[in-house]
This record gives C-alpha cells, structure tokens and sequence, in this order.
C-alpha cells in the first residue's frame, strides 16, 4: 500500500493559506454597501428591523463590541470561508495535483478573491453552506471515529442553521443534508430505519437551532412589519411587469378595493417597470403611497387572480426577471462586485465610519473591470459545473461524496427558488451557487477516481 501522498496535501493547505491571506490583505477591513451598513448600525443598537437577517445584524454587533466596524465580522468570515474549501480537499484520502491547481486558480477568482471581504448577507449563507456540508463530509469519511463523527455533525447542523438564518430561502439546504445524512448512515452499514431518524433528527436539530435563534431575536424587533412589506413589494413588482406585458388585462381586486394602486400600476408602473429590478418602481412616489396604503390581503389577492387567470403571462415575467439574475448577458448593470465602503452619508455618520474609495480600492475596482466580461462571472457555467459533479458524485456514491452531493442539490435549489422570489438581478444573490461549484470541483479534483473505494488504484 502507498503512503499518503502528504506533499500535495501540505501543498494545497499551503495555497489555500495564502489565498486567505491575500483576501485579507486585498479587503481588510471589509468591503461594506447599504445594507451592510444598516445591519452593523442594527447590532450596535441590539434592535434588529428584519429587513435584513437580524442573525447577521447580531453577528455584526459582536464584532462592533471587540473592535469597532467590521474588520472582526470579515477576518472570521474569510476564515470560515477559506477554511471549509481546503477541509473538502483534504477529506479524500489523496489530494491530487490537479485539485492544488484548481485551487491557485480559484483563491484569486472574485468569488474568493474579492467576495469573502463583502460583508453582505450573500457571503454569509455561502460560507455557512459550504462549512456545513463540508463538517458532513468529513463526519462521513470519520464515520468510524464516534466522538469525531458527533462533533463535525453538531458543526454541521450548527453552520446550516447559520445558513438558514442567513437568508429566508436558506432553509431549503436542510432537507438535503438530513437526506445526504440518512444515506451516508446506510452506507456505514445503519439500518433503513435507524439511518431515516438520524437524518430527521438532524433536521430537527438545525431547523429548531434556527427557529430558536429567530425568536430570540425576536424579542428584540423594532416593530416594523419588514416581512409582510416584502411580500407585498414582490407581488406589486409582478403584477406590475404583468400588466407592462399586457395592458389589456384586469385588475379586479384593486380596481374594486385600491383603485389609487391600480391607476399607479397602470401609469407610472409600466412607465418605470425593469425586470432588472424593483428599485425603478420607487421613482413614483404616487405609486410607492398607494402600494403603502394597500392592504396586504387586497394585494395578495390581486396577485392571486392574476396569476391564476393568465398563468402563461406569469412564468413569463418571471422567467425574465431570472434571466437578467441568472443569464450574464446583462452583468454590468447588475453589480457583479463592489469596492471600499459605500452607503449614504447620514448612516456612515451615525456609525462614526468614513466612506471609503481608496488608492487600494482603485485597484480592486480595475481588477474586476478585466474580469467581468469574462467567464469568471457567469452562473450558467458554475451552474453546469454543479451539475456535472453532482453526476458524477451520484455515480461513484462514496459516504462523503453524498455530503457533496447534498451540497450540490441544495444549491441547485436556492438558485431555482429565485424564479419565483427575484425582483433583482444583484451577483451576488446567486454567488452560492459559484461558491458550491467551486466547493465541489475541489473536492471531486482531490480524488477524481470512479471507483466507490477510496483505497481502490493506490495498492
């Protein structure tokens, strides 16, 4: 039997050390937009709005505690970030060159160059994922090692909760990983039944652990009702692209309940509409009181009708608007990137931060200008990517190769709940599924063998 091969492991630790490190440097102290800025002024104050992940708001609060800003948030984030690629290239028993290589090549890629210093929610669920369903990997190829195996699934459901957390349609991770789990049980040789209630208490586990953490912070929302008022823009945003295709069509509920919003729809509505996002809709002040004066329950029922008188004209509006998210045909209208720190001066001003647009940023900013014409930016190709790893981990079906697998799959299925909940086409509301791609293409290039045993070619 061969030795481990440990020089290309110590190899890709290596590379993956100074890709972190550069981020690092590239970034520090973090690289902040609008949001970002609400959310650090939320955990400041310990009252969170629920515009945005309060998880994040708190997270941001902590690290304001330790030091002021970011800088903390962004140093663990990076970590974290960087930290769970290399444990998928070392979960195989061989680490081959080829996956070293891929690895210099993706530590300065945007997604782990520039993005792991974005402090945006975006980067928070993508790392949360990928260090979830990597702890599972490794818990999988540890399986044997019972204290090992319990603790990296503790990590696991604990980073998928994080996830969860991190954005509403985060939770849709959950069931694949507690299906990843529950194979991976049968695999080591559990029983059918032993094997489903492992992978169900594990998504007991993650969804109470974000449940629990909801409520918590619950009890410290500052009243406004940011749910209920998203709901409401995103079905304004649709009938309001619906009737830009279509004129001709009725609107019978607000016509007869908020007929100042249908008149709004139908004026300056179809005049502003872009399915490249909802913000041109806020250039009417006239249609932003009337959408606030509505009833949620007059406007979900008007979405209702419409959607179910003229379904055809429904998943067209809505295959457009996923298709300026999706398709790179429009990438530089749809902030692929982001450079020093940027938000409005009255927010900055509270929080004692300065905008920032540095000689440093300058120069991040030409970077991305050279790379975003190119293929370092397109989803579709990272989203083929998934799916041919995703293939070739069903076939080879190892216990950690289902781990990835599930990463894979759920990934797949953040992207495609976009369909129905995009009013934008922003990078980085798909920039999991580039993250996971990445994720996974190390992971399959570390030991790219066929063969279900890992020990299989070595002897």
């Amino acid at each position: 039997m061969r030795t481990r091969p440990a020089v290309s492991r110590i190899v890709a630790s290596s590379v993956m050390a100074a890709g972190c490190a550069a981020s690092l440097a590239a970034e520090y102290p973090g690289t902040l937009v609008y949001d970002s800025v609400v959310q650090l002024g939320e955990g400041r104050a310990g009252r969170y709005g629920f515009w945005h992940p309060p998880a994040m708001s708190w997270l941001l609060g902590l690290s304001d505690r330790l030091a002021p800003g970011a800088a903390v948030y962004m140093t663990v984030q990076t970590l974290v970030g960087f930290g769970a690629l290399l444990l998928l290239m070392l979960v195989p028993k061989r680490t081959s060159w080829a996956a070293v290589a891929a690895a210099a090549v993706f530590a300065f890629l945007p997604q782990l160059f520039l993005y792991q210093g974005f402090v945006i929610k975006d980067v928070l669920f993508a790392d949360a994922m990928i260090a979830g369903f990597a702890a599972l990997a490794a818990a999988a190829a540890w399986w044997r090692r019972r204290g090992v195996r319990w603790t990296l699934l503790a990590i696991s459901a604990a980073f998928l909760a994080l996830a969860a957390l991190a954005r509403q349609n985060g939770v849709l991770l959950l069931p694949f990983a507690a299906l990843a789990l529950a194979a991976i049980a049968a695999k080591n040789g559990a029983a059918k039944r032993k094997s489903a209630a492992l992978g169900l208490a594990f998504l007991v586990a993650s969804g109470a652990g974000a449940f629990a953490a909801t409520a918590a912070l619950s009890l410290c929302h500052d009243g406004t009702p940011a749910a209920a008022t998203q709901f409401k823009i995103l079905r304004v945003y649709d009938i309001t692209g619906m009737i830009a295709r279509h004129p001709e069509y009725r609107l019978t509920v607000l016509d007869a309940h908020a007929p100042a919003l249908a008149a709004a729809i139908r004026s300056d509505g179809v005049r502003l509409y872009s399915p490249a996002k909802n913000d041109t809709l806020e250039g009417s002040v006239r249609l932003a009181t009337a959408r606030n004066a509505a009833s949620q329950g007059v406007v979900a029922a008007e979405w209702r009708a419409l959607a179910a008188a003229h379904p055809a004209a429904w998943l067209a509006q809505r295959a457009e608007v996923f298709a300026w998210a999706f398709l790179p045909a429009h990438i530089a209208a749809c902030h692929p990137f982001y450079v020093g720190v940027q938000a409005d001066a009255g927010n900055l001003a509270a929080l004692g931060i300065e905008k920032r647009f540095d000689a440093r940023d300058e120069a991040l900013l030409r970077y991305g200008y050279v790379l975003m014409p190119t293929p370092a930016f397109w989803h579709p190709l990272y989203g083929a990517v998934a799916l041919a790893a995703l293939f070739f981990l069903l076939v080879r079906r190892r216990p950690e190769d289902l781990a990835v697998a599930g990463l894979l799959a759920g990934a797949l299925a953040f992207v495609a709940s976009f369909f129905v909940i995009s009013i934008a086409c922003d990078y980085r509301y798909l920039y999991a599924l580039d993250l996971g791609a990445m994720a996974a293409t190390l992971y399959v290039l570390a030991d790219p063998n066929l063969t279900k045993s890992p020990h299989a070619g070595t002897a």
